[in-house]
């Protein structure tokens, strides 16, 4: 009884643990060893719809009028940790996609905290290196269904504003119910990808996901 109790325990931590995995098995997240993976429930022209299974995120936040300035501070705290600032002074390989949260009630000419989130890698899932910068945390994502609308170019404040408002229309145009307090903002490619970027606005699902028509 003892054992089998041990082998549901294993199995449990096996089927809830991240699917942080090979690069190899994104075809748009290459720039990294490991990508943050996903199941893809359904898709159509507008939008896609996905499963994560529950991960972890290194965390640092910012403010600013502009997304890219305050993106941009949160970023450097984070490369800071992942380059040797943590109390084991570990090098961690960075993952994609970086994930920025996003609130839905920023004003156009107004300061907004953002909150901009490295994906850990798999070794690094479970017992990540404490930062030393006190200001950066750690986050569980849940278990989650998101609405994704994939765009390409640079993620500027202006651009991130149209997509989110895109996707929303869209969703709302199917009664979809998603969460409307916040989005994620998410990108894939390094400064030094100057073309075939791969940018993606998600929205979490509230209740069951709504699939895009078929044609």
């Amino acid at each position: 009884m003892i054992f089998l109790a041990g082998v549901f325990v294993l199995l449990l931590s096996v089927t809830t643990e991240a699917r942080v995995g090979n690069s190899s098995e994104s075809s748009f997240c290459t720039e990294t060893k490991e990508c943050l993976l996903y199941n893809l429930v359904c898709e159509g022209d507008d939008y896609e719809v996905r499963h994560y299974e529950p991960f972890k995120v290194v965390t640092a936040e910012a403010e600013s009028y502009f997304m890219e300035i305050a993106t941009s501070r949160a970023f450097m705290k984070l490369f800071r940790y992942i380059t040797g600032q943590n109390v084991a002074g570990a090098k961690i390989d960075m993952t994609a996609p970086v994930i920025i949260k996003t609130k839905e009630n920023r004003r156009m000419w107004g300061s907004s905290v953002y909150a901009v989130s490295f994906v850990l890698p798999s070794d690094y899932q479970t017992n990540p290196p404490a930062p030393t910068d006190e200001s950066i945390y750690f986050a569980d994502m849940p278990d989650m269904h998101v609405y994704v609308r994939s765009y390409g170019g640079w993620m500027m404040d202006m651009t991130a504003r149209i997509q989110s408002n895109l996707l929303k229309r869209q969703l709302n145009s199917i009664q979809a119910s998603y969460d409307t307090e916040y989005h994620f903002d998410v990108g894939y490619n390094s400064p030094m990808k100057m073309t075939d970027r791969h940018n993606e606005v998600w929205y979490m699902v509230e209740g069951e996901p709504v699939c895009p028509a078929s044609e």
